[in-house]
């Protein structure tokens, strides 16, 4: 008996290449099983859906519906209220705002653009300490640690306390892919402890901050007195929490799904190394191409919602499958072809609607300065293993490991 798109999506034999799944779902653009999830796969759907004040995302609302194998609560939010990522309007509304504030236009429009230099100095030292360029792990070596380091910088964390703060996120990073050989109890209480380590940490770094603020983005939300009020310290560590996970997860993800999908692709590879200013088209396609967020399985429908024909009835579980609308044929012009030239590139692979990624201007930067600079300074590049050996997270997809040898790295 075949199985069923549902348990294939989450099989992790097929984490390397899902995407022959995702062509199968989109013969069916709303599938549905049993008492489980319906899953949206076709592009215009699903942009429709992310836009839709009928689709909750709110955690305690997830939290309500049983079959959904993936509607667990997050757990590096146990502790804390729920991020504004797990929150619908009005609640979301006001944390992001309040977030946004110190972080993107129109309030703090160089935030991330001042971030250029240290981030370009961040990438170098990484490709300075690879080492053995005969073999080496882009994902441990480079892919993990620039993200977090970045996170650091960006909220002000002391550069004494980094290499802590890399151990937390590492610690609760473990938690979102589970590993079927480890002991899950030991895991488990394993990232318990990091969270309950980094919110005293984080804890006890904004009250310093409301004392004696500085100019990073930590010190703005402790400090800030705008028309929303301020953030109460709970709301601050959640919020911090969130820019930590989802900052660098996905930045995880796309740098490495960047440069598998570049070493796979040499003409592209060539070009980015002799014209760095690509790295904006190429970054974008790889958002179409190789999203890092592959899914989004927490929603649940606050009325009854009628899709393609199909009634999706009041509280039942969405799960929305954004690289299949990226690759939807009636929307891309050969989608399962990497194309940097690619004109019309209206992807997904950020989200889309009130939750679209909040952090996109630094992960696009970040992806844009580390795959320009691998372009430029790895000679002669080449993959050891493809596929590579995956994650087993099926939401957060990408290599946990991407072996790699050069002929040398250049200055």
């Amino acid at each position: 008996m075949t199985p069923s798109p549902l348990h294939q999506i989450l099989d992790y034999a097929n984490r390397a290449d899902p995407y022959p799944i995702y062509e199968e779902l989109r013969r069916t653009p709303v599938h549905h099983e049993g008492d489980g999830p319906y899953v949206v796969s076709t592009y215009h759907e699903i942009l429709g859906l992310l836009h839709d004040p009928r689709v909750s995302s709110d955690s305690r609302t997830v939290a309500r519906t049983p079959h959904d194998p993936l509607a667990e609560p997050d757990q590096q939010e146990s502790a804390l209220p729920p991020s504004f990522l797990r929150l619908d309007p009005p609640e979301h509304d006001r944390l992001r705002r309040m977030t946004n504030r110190p972080f993107g236009p129109p309030h703090s429009p160089h935030r991330v653009d001042g971030m250029r230099g240290e981030l370009r100095d961040i990438v170098t030292g990484l490709i300075d300490g690879i080492g053995d360029p005969d073999r080496f792990d882009l994902v441990d070596q480079f892919s993990y640690p620039f993200p977090v380091t970045v996170i650091c910088r960006l909220l002000g964390i002391p550069r004494e306390d980094e290499a802590r703060f890399h151990t937390w996120a590492d610690a609760i990073a473990a938690s979102l892919d589970p590993d079927p050989d480890a002991d899950p109890a030991e895991r488990g209480k394993g990232a318990h402890d990091a969270r309950m380590q980094l919110g005293m940490y984080l804890a006890g770094l904004i009250e310093e901050r409301r004392r004696n603020p500085g100019d990073d983005m930590l010190s703005a939300l402790a400090t800030a007195q705008g028309e929303d009020g301020s953030m109460t310290t709970m709301e601050l560590l959640s919020t911090a929490a969130l820019l930590l996970i989802a900052g660098h997860e996905t930045t995880v993800n796309l740098v490495t799904n960047g440069m598998l999908t570049l070493l796979r692709n040499p003409g592209s590879l060539q070009r980015l190394r002799a014209d760095h200013r690509l790295a904006v088209p190429i970054v974008e396609e790889l958002l179409r191409f190789e999203p890092p967020v592959q899914l989004v399985p927490q929603r649940v429908t606050l009325a009854d919602v009628e899709v393609r024909g199909v009634t999706i009835p009041k509280g039942s579980s969405l799960w929305l499958v954004l690289a299949s609308g990226n690759r939807d044929p009636r929307r891309f012009e050969n989608p399962d072809r990497f194309d940097p030239d690619r004109r019309d590139i209206q992807h997904l692979g950020l989200g889309s609607g009130i939750h679209s990624c909040f952090g996109a201007p630094l992960a696009r930067l970040e992806a844009q300065f580390a795959l320009s600079e691998l372009a430029r300074r790895l000679e002669n590049p080449r993959l050891l293993e493809d596929p590579p050996p995956y994650r087993r997270n099926a939401v957060l997809r990408g290599p946990r490991h991407l072996r790699i040898a050069c002929d040398g790295i250049r200055a």
